[in-house]
């Protein structure tokens, strides 16, 4: 008789660490401080064409190269990515029951012990990789997100099955909760699911993720999650980045200038050229973000992709930042508007008094 229950998994937890630790990292540099450091290549689930790639791949290196071979029996592997972000992966394996896989999640989910860990492994390796650092983060901003990946159960089920027979379990290790859920937040986590073929699955959540495929397949989705959460990064740095400076940009635009400043328009020349740069750099930091892993080509990666940065809310943090923009290129136009009057003004009255000098020479009798 078939016992739920008493069925044996076997798989693999990791706990995905990321860092936001500089503004870029010289890559061909970082690979000559870490020799045993070598390039990753996205590979995709299904057969797909040549340019489903990253457009610049990261560094790949074991922990055991910055001497962090392992942080609490998992073992550390280290991506470091060109725009300035570090990704700690600590993977071990995963044998037993589905009460086991419980049991690992609710060890794992919110575990400040491990972050610590994590975030003194990270300033290790953002040690070694100094050279290669360009203006580092006085900060830090960190993502944290959990696989679950099994790769074999003891008796095989289909995607469907799966989440009939297992979908209590399963939504509860997502969320790392041990008190049974209601149904409807049950219902609310194994919607959001994705599968390629009729045996694999997916199920990513704001923090989590439930992947049931084989050793490659796993492999490809713990890529993309990953590439997801960096993104989701990058994108809380911009968005703090431009409170920051909106907040100063408003505090200078109404503090009242020196006189003669007033006088010249200097005041909003400043806040034109300071709004003119961030907006630029902004704008080419994030379409550099954004444009780093193509995904043409490969419907399921892109579909993968799209589902588990809907989890993580990607286009709303997106949204925030191209707002802001867009704020910043209101108060540009504004400066220069302002300082184009100002400046067409301090012309008429150079003008004027141009002219009253001349009336004042012609009265005296100087000029004719």
């Amino acid at each position: 008789m078939y016992a739920p229950s008493m069925e044996m998994l076997h798989g693999q937890i990791a706990a995905i660490y990321l860092f936001d630790v500089a503004e870029a990292i010289d890559l061909p540099a970082a690979a000559s401080v870490i020799s045993s450091s070598v390039r990753a290549k996205f590979a995709p689930k299904p057969a797909t064409p040549a340019y489903v790639r990253y457009q610049q791949p990261p560094l790949l290196f074991d922990g055991a190269g910055v001497d962090v071979p392992s942080i609490d029996g998992f073992r550390v592997g280290v991506k470091v990515f060109d725009y300035g972000i570090i990704s700690l992966r600590l993977t071990r394996e995963f044998h037993g029951r589905w009460a086991d896989l419980a049991d690992a999640s609710d060890h794992l989910v919110e575990n400040e012990a491990l972050e610590r860990q994590a975030e003194q492994a990270c300033r290790t390796v953002a040690n070694r990789l100094r050279p290669a650092i360009t203006d580092a983060r006085p900060g830090t901003l960190t993502e944290d997100y959990l696989v679950f990946a099994i790769n074999e159960l003891s008796r095989p089920h289909s995607a469907d099955e799966l989440v009939e027979h297992h979908g209590d379990v399963i939504a509860s290790v997502l969320r790392g909760e041990r008190n049974q859920l209601s149904r409807q937040e049950r219902d609310e986590i194994l919607r959001h699911r994705i599968s390629y073929l009729a045996n694999d699955l997916v199920i990513p959540t704001w923090n989590a993720a439930f992947v049931y495929d084989t050793p490659a397949g796993a492999d490809a989705a713990l890529e993309i999650i990953e590439f997801a959460n960096s993104q989701l990064l990058q994108f809380r740095y911009y968005d703090e980045l431009l409170d920051n400076a909106l907040a100063s940009i408003y505090a200078n635009v109404q503090k009242e200038a020196h006189w003669y400043d007033a006088f010249l328009g200097r005041h909003y020349a400043r806040a034109a050229r300071q709004v003119h740069a961030l907006f630029i750099d902004v704008n080419e930091l994030t379409d550099r973000t954004e444009n780093a892993l193509k995904i043409v080509g490969d419907v399921y990666a892109a579909r993968l992709f799209s589902l588990v940065g809907a989890r993580l809310d990607l286009d709303r943090w997106k949204m925030n930042v191209s707002e802001k923009l867009k704020t910043l290129d209101d108060i540009y136009r504004f400066s220069v508007e302002h300082l184009g009057m100002v400046r067409g003004e301090v012309l008429e009255m150079t003008i004027v008094g141009i002219l009253i000098f001349e009336l004042v020479l012609i009265l005296m009798g100087i000029m004719e």
